[in-house]
């Protein structure tokens, strides 16, 4: 069974989703002068919610209900696996830019796609391109755009999730956002780092937490490991 899992991975799910980024890459390109606009959006999750569905992943949703798809906010969520993006791309129901590695935008079609509708490159070897990557992400957060940002900086080697960093914190603290806590649990056993092919029956959940006020804490430390222990109470303990 699960030889012919991996078969069918490679052999029609791989190439269903290159040709799905391709179409989605090509538009998103096309349609530069509305890049927040409803069309790309659309497209764009539409091709998120795809790459799920051609691996055979069945997600479950919770908690869109505490989010305004109006507002803007700082989203904040562990990093377990490669398939984190697209869950969250997918199936979170506001609009937003990802704050991404530099490295990234060397993607044929997916970078400039990802340039194109305003995500950020972060250069995190380099502290001073790395802040003014924060200062363009603080322009986009308005008219109910909104940033994701996994603050681990990076994905779990081990399954557990890592220390938290401030950027996120302290964009949201400067521009006085609420930070909504992102749970994903599952993703780690279905694709873990360095794995080439998603497990077999594989189940994944994604957790959407209430907005925090971070004006209520008296530090930025305090803050951040009140969101951390919001982020790990949502993930699924089996």
């Amino acid at each position: 069974m699960k030889v012919l899992y991996i078969l069918y991975q490679y052999l029609i799910g791989l190439p269903l989703i290159i040709l799905v980024t391709l179409f989605t890459a090509i538009f998103t390109i096309i349609c530069f002068p509305w890049k927040n606009g409803k069309a790309p959006r659309a497209v764009q999750v539409f091709w998120s919610r795809s790459v799920l569905w051609f691996l055979l992943v069945p997600i479950k949703v919770t908690g869109a209900e505490n989010v305004n798809p109006k507002q803007s906010y700082v989203f904040v969520a562990n990093h377990q696996s490669a398939l984190d993006v697209f869950a969250v791309y997918g199936w979170l129901p506001n609009n937003f830019k990802w704050m991404m590695k530099k490295e990234l935008r060397k993607i044929p079609f997916v970078g400039t796609a990802c340039a194109v509708a305003g995500h950020i490159f972060v250069d995190r070897s380099n502290p001073r391109a790395a802040l003014q990557s924060v200062e363009l992400v603080k322009k986009e957060l308005v008219d109910g755009i909104s940033t994701v940002i996994f603050p681990e900086g990076t994905r779990t080697k081990t399954g557990e999730m890592g220390r938290f960093k401030q950027g996120a914190f302290k964009i949201a603290m400067d521009l006085n956002l609420p930070v909504v806590p992102i749970s994903l649990s599952g993703f780690y056993d279905a694709m873990p780092s360095g794995a080439f092919f998603v497990q077999p029956h594989a189940h994944v959940h994604l957790h959407i937490g209430k907005p925090i006020d971070l004006q209520q804490f008296e530090d930025i430390n305090t803050a951040m490991e009140h969101l951390r222990n919001c982020v790990a109470d949502g993930i699924d303990k089996h």
